[in-house]
């Protein structure tokens, strides 16, 4: 026993290694976030203890030292008391174990920033390797399998080196702010090959809040709650050769400084209902609420191959925030509406709406809506083809007006790249060749002049 618990924690340490230096160069990210309302805590809201240290944590077992362990089964019905908790610094291995969690908690805060209620609880700066097995958890915030870093949700602190090495398991949540992998305070989370599904409201089958590192390697990851999306970012995501549903929330959602990155990834969402402040239907949300939980600056998000599906509302949708949009070689089918990118205002003030989309060897389809007060710099390399127009005519979900005019829109396109025009449109500055456009019997405006020379 203690020899196959050995080489399963040597093994998944040699991964652990090998997908830092390879992926991340070791660095861990500095942005933190908040959830929007309804996705976690609630805007503007405070967190709950000022730090891990002012919970009364309990659990069924709790393992405090260095250990491998294999078929056990961990339950809780109690409300704040963890099936179980892992509090060490050294290694400790958790082989198909059966974990079960019911108990309603209202701890709030203290439940989304450092696991109190959750099913698992890692924590205490060492490494757990969990493989195989079954989380399942039935009471409102319940997380799945929280890992938690010990910096106290502090925006830019590092964490204690808490790191959780997940792999082969199924993980279900039913309950509000349940969500299935969650990641704050500085921890390290590694999944691979996992099968989470979520139901309940602000519960993320990818969740994070208040920064941490999180890197996916295969599975499916569903979410069916209000407010769920398939990935909620207030930290470094990555996520490669992975299913994500959202059948009615956002597929994934981005605050403040901080990145998603999905690569061969399949993703599809559904958004039907507006959730919180929000005031539009989109698949892929960026945004800053200003709560003081994340920390502002750019939002990234970059997808290289794979497809995205938006089965409802806009595909992109930026507000409050810079962010930058990358895709290259992905598949978009926008079924939902014609609108592939919105930068506008939504329900949240106090920063511009700036978007940068870089296309690069990709094919974008669709409107493009930019807000009278909102700024769009679009690239075009590689190969990329855009058919589609920019509009500053803009209704939220609705139909209340947002915006009459284009706003601030600057355009590059390179030799290799080409923009069909579907409407006349008309933008403050282009960089390229004329050539590069083809009117389609449209024109294009630049600073208010027709664009001489398109196809």
């Amino acid at each position: 026993m203690k020899k196959i618990a050995s080489l399963i924690l040597a093994l998944a340490l040699l991964l652990t290694a090998s997908f830092t230096l390879a992926e991340k160069g070791g660095t861990p990210p500095q942005g933190m976030g908040n959830p929007p309302s309804g996705m976690g805590t609630p805007p503007g809201g405070m967190p709950g203890g000022s730090s891990s240290s002012d919970i009364d944590y309990a659990a069924t077992v709790e393992i405090t030292s260095q250990g491998a362990t294999e078929g056990e089964t961990y339950a809780s019905d109690t409300t704040d008391v963890s099936a179980l908790i892992v509090n060490t610094d050294a290694d400790v291995s958790i082989t198909d174990a059966t974990v079960t969690k019911t108990g309603d908690s209202d701890g709030g805060d203290n439940c989304n920033y450092y696991g109190l209620n959750a099913a698992v609880l890692v924590m205490g700066g060492g490494t757990v390797t969990i493989s195989g097995g079954t989380v399942e958890s039935s009471a409102d915030g319940a997380n799945g399998v929280f890992c938690y870093g010990g910096n106290g949700g502090s925006n830019g602190a590092a964490g204690d080196g808490t790191t959780l090495i997940i792999s082969d398991a199924e993980i279900t949540t039913t309950g509000s702010g349940s969500g299935g992998i969650m990641t704050t305070g500085g921890g390290v989370t590694y999944a691979y090959n996992l099968t989470v599904t979520t139901s309940g409201g602000s519960s993320a089958p990818i969740r994070t809040d208040r920064g941490g590192t999180v890197l996916v390697d295969g599975g499916t990851y569903t979410s069916n709650g209000l407010g769920s999306p398939a990935i909620y970012s207030t930290a470094d995501i990555t996520v490669k050769n992975t299913t994500l549903i959202s059948n009615l929330s956002e597929g994934v959602c981005i605050e403040g400084q901080n990145s998603i990155t999905l690569e061969n990834c399949d993703l599809t969402a559904n958004n039907t209902k507006c959730n919180g402040n929000a005031t539009f239907l989109d698949s892929i949300m960026i945004y800053q609420s200003m709560s003081g939980d994340a920390d502002s600056g750019t939002s990234a998000f970059t997808m290289t191959g794979g497809s995205l599906t938006s089965l409802s509302g806009h595909m992109f949708h930026v507000t409050n925030t810079h962010a930058v949009i990358k895709l290259s070689d992905v598949e978009l089918i926008n079924s939902g509406s014609d609108v592939l990118l919105s930068v506008c205002d939504d329900g949240w003030s106090g920063a511009d709406n700036i978007a940068e989309l870089i296309a690069d060897s990709q094919t974008l389809s669709g409107t493009i809506l930019v807000g009278e007060n909102s700024t769009l710099i679009m690239t075009l390399e590689n190969s990329s083809e855009f058919v589609g127009a920019i509009s500053g005519e803009i209704e939220n979900a609705s139909g209340s007006a947002v915006s009459t005019e284009v706003g601030t829109v600057s355009v590059t396109i390179d030799a290799s790249s080409t923009w069909m025009l579907t409407a006349d449109t008309f933008i403050s500055e282009f960089n390229g060749d004329a050539s590069s456009i083809i009117s389609n019997g449209y024109t294009l405006y630049v600073n208010g002049e027709a664009l001489e020379g398109t196809k």
